[in-house]
């Protein structure tokens, strides 16, 4: 999926702040292309907390009447330094990629890109579809893996029962099922159902941070109760999370969880890089192979080309928005 902000600001992701206890990361509606812009609610990043492990972005959507929001619309568009993680719930997503790939999102179905050094996808739900309704999230290549060759992987997770919840592990391991997708950082990836006022005991590795986003009810993790669309936010020295579902109707969460990054990154529009220089070429290749697709050029990519050859299908890309006039200084 890619960043829909029209002006979106560079971010440079650090070491946050650690809290002692479980806080609430709430989110911010975002409109997400299309002619009725379907709305989306990014918790991550943010001002208090910009990675949890390396995963660096968190959109949730839907449940969307794809006849009232036109469902998503997503032309084709870049990406560099970056793994996209798309899960759905409910609905179907048509994948294509710039490495040859063509494949479906569907529920309970992991498809995983690794963008690397430079790949362009686009997303659209599909004609059947009415009720679209998901995670798009996206996992940070370390600096020794963020120029690997791009590639696209796709994983159905075996649900598994544990403690009365309904489990689906689709990166790292948890509650005792390994998922087999490349990663490049330690990280872990779960759907998780708890019928209403469940509770639950997650084991989980204590040099990780996690970050619980809320599905459907309502997730309590000790004194915070996370909602729909936002993420209780627990950092690393636990053994053990217990998470307990609402009384009024069961939970479904996502677990997302790794070791803290310990890098720092440029983020900005659909790029991950290490500098504003960086980023700024990025940019600057992007509109320059896609200029001749736009000018009716159907001609292969150069075999220098960074974001590979376009399918034949795309008949138009996403433009890049324009830079920021401020230089951003790294921090952190």
């Amino acid at each position: 999926m890619s960043n829909p902000d029209r002006h979106p600001t560079e971010v440079v992701c650090g070491d946050d702040p650690t809290p002692s206890t479980a806080v609430v990361l709430p989110y911010r509606e975002v409109p997400l292309g299309g002619p009725r812009a379907m709305p989306v609610r990014r918790s991550l990043p943010q001002r208090e907390r910009s990675l949890i492990g390396a995963w660096c972005f968190v959109d949730h959507y839907g449940p969307d009447d794809v006849s009232q929001t036109g469902g998503m619309v997503v032309p084709g568009h870049p990406h560099t330094g970056l793994q996209t993680v798309s899960w759905l719930f409910t609905g179907e997503v048509e994948h294509r990629d710039t490495t040859g790939a063509h494949a479906f999102v569907r529920p309970g179905e992991l498809n995983i890109m690794t963008a690397g050094s430079g790949i362009a996808h686009s997303e659209y739900s599909t004609p059947d579809t009415t009720v679209l309704h998901g995670a798009q999230l996206w996992v940070a290549l370390p600096d020794a893996d963020r120029d690997t060759q791009p590639g696209f992987e796709h994983y159905a997770p075996p649900v598994t029962e544990v403690d009365g919840a309904r489990v689906l592990v689709f990166l790292g391991t948890l509650f005792g099922q390994t998922s087999p997708v490349t990663m490049f950082s330690d990280l872990v990836g779960a759907e998780v159902t708890l019928a209403a006022g469940a509770s639950l005991d997650i084991e989980v590795d204590p040099t990780h941070e996690h970050g619980l986003l809320c599905d459907t009810g309502l997730l309590t993790v000790g004194d915070a109760t996370a909602k729909p669309g936002e993420i209780a936010f627990h950092a690393t020295g636990a053994g053990r999370i217990t998470v307990e579902a609402g009384p009024d109707g069961p939970a479904r969460f996502l677990v997302l969880g790794g070791a803290p990054f310990g890098e720092q990154i440029v983020m900005w529009w659909n790029f991950i890089g290490r500098s504003h220089d960086e980023v700024v070429a990025f940019r600057e290749d992007w509109q320059r192979e896609r200029s001749p697709r736009e000018e009716g050029s159907y001609a292969a990519a150069a075999p220098d080309a960074r974001y590979g050859t376009f399918p034949d299908a795309w008949d138009h890309t996403l433009p890049a928005p324009g830079l920021p006039h401020l230089r951003l200084r790294s921090r952190g």
